[in-house]
């Protein structure tokens, strides 16, 4: 009998998932039963990717830099990465504004459902707007202070300190590639051990994936709210995942194929259990360790573009989300009964854009940067309590578009530098095998 690919594995692992959530909330006693016994197990599962993913940027950055050998390919890489990834951004905040003042999905809210949602959910939205506050205090030029660290042990303790790690990252390959070999070979030995070991640890990892799948849906499913609400903000939902699946299904495909001639199918398949974890854990950080794996191994990227682009682009490259803050804005303006003047929303495109690079990498964490949208538009903040309820499932949807933006803009920058070559592996489960001996 033919072994099931990992892909398959963690869709089943989805749907157990959710069939166990469903089951456990038909009794009273079923939801704390899942958060109690079965919730911590995806939790470690995230954790543990989490805990890889750091050193996997250090290892995989510094060792990508140091094969350059060349300090003008670093110049290239960085100002191809950064262009492409801006356009997307923008790209995708537009189609996101356009699908909402088509759809208009804020005129189907009523009165009576507006309330119920502000009166639910108005503890997290005090708290979220609060958080958001202090990123608006801050100066114009905080986001760039933000960049170096004082101290690089404090900066590696903490995964939000991603943006931080990649500048030590970059820096410390830039020291290597100006010194000559004979200084720095062993520096050089150890990282290239150290990526490697890395990416074995990922291999274990992923073995567990579909297991750690299931039980995060199933405790997603238990913890949900009321259905009503749900029923109350579906177009708003259906209009965010129309613009998402126009991203992954046409606009990343269509580019990756214009600029590198691989079919639409190739990529997919190259990049499919990595759109599944994203889905799972609503983390593109949590995701990289699988991302990288995939467009390395099976969309046939070289690895000095892989550990420079990807790591990168999970930090900054959030076209899902700025999808989303588009969208949101414009939803909760028309729930509030407001028109927003051409003007305004070019001006949710810039913001949207840059609160997108802004957003760490971890679940949620476009909802925080949402209010800052929310504030230059001029939309009242009180209206987060509106999207609360569907934020969960619809993060989990943006993270998708987010990982997959990150893997298509790997193969256009990597065939731009010629570094765009055959996948490694044809059959990933084989190659995911521990060797036992």
């Amino acid at each position: 009998m033919k072994k099931l690919e990992l892909h398959w594995k963690i869709i089943i692992g989805m749907v157990v998932g959710v069939l166990v959530g469903v089951l456990s909330v038909q009794f009273e006693w079923g939801p704390q039963i899942v958060i109690d016994w079965i919730k911590p197990l995806g939790t470690i599962f995230i954790n543990v990717l989490k805990l890889i993913a750091m050193p996997l940027i250090i290892a995989s950055l510094i060792k990508g830099l140091s094969d350059l050998e060349d300090i003008s390919k670093l110049s290239v890489l960085g100002k191809r990465t950064i262009g492409i990834y801006l356009l997307t951004t923008v790209l995708a905040v537009t189609i996101g504004l356009t699908i909402v003042n088509v759809i208009q999905p804020g005129k189907t809210i009523n009165e009576e459902t507006r309330a119920q949602l502000e009166q639910a959910y108005q503890t997290e939205a005090d708290r979220t707007r609060g958080m958001a506050q202090e990123a608006q205090d801050a100066g114009p030029l905080q986001p760039l202070e933000d960049l170096f660290a004082e101290n690089v042990f404090v900066a590696l303790a903490d995964n939000g300190n991603m943006l931080q790690v990649i500048v030590i990252s970059i820096f410390f390959g830039i020291g290597i590639i100006l010194l000559p070999d004979k200084k720095v070979g062993t520096v050089k030995k150890f990282f290239d051990g150290l990526n490697e070991i890395i990416l074995k640890l990922i291999d274990l990892i992923m073995l567990t994936a579909p297991y750690g799948v299931a039980a995060l849906l199933a405790a997603l499913v238990a913890e949900s709210p009321s259905v009503d609400i749900f029923i109350a903000l579906l177009w708003y939902a259906l209009s965010v995942v129309l613009g998402l699946g126009i991203l992954i299904g046409v606009v990343y495909p269509l580019l990756m194929h214009t600029f590198t001639g691989k079919g639409f199918g190739f990529f997919f398949r190259g990049i499919s259990p990595a759109q599944l974890v994203a889905f799972s854990t609503s983390s593109s950080a949590a995701t990289l360790p699988v991302t990288m794996e995939r467009t390395e191994e099976h969309l046939g990227v070289d690895r000095e573009v892989t550990s420079f682009v990807l790591p990168i682009g999970a930090t900054i490259n959030m076209d899902g989300t700025s999808l989303y803050q588009a969208i949101a804005a414009v939803f909760i303006a028309q729930a509030f009964g407001m028109e927003l003047s051409l003007a305004a929303q070019l001006g949710i495109v810039v913001t949207a854009t840059l609160a997108s690079i802004g957003s760490a990498a971890v679940p949620s964490a476009g909802m925080v940067m949402l209010v800052i949208v929310l504030s230059q538009a001029g939309i009242p903040e009180a209206g987060l309590a509106l999207i609360f309820a569907v934020d969960r499932p619809l993060d989990m949807c943006r993270t998708v578009a987010n990982v997959t933006g990150d893997a298509a803009v790997s193969m256009l920058v990597a065939k731009s530098v010629n570094k765009l070559g055959d996948p490694k592996v044809k059959n990933w489960d084989d190659h995911y095998q521990p060797k036992i001996k």
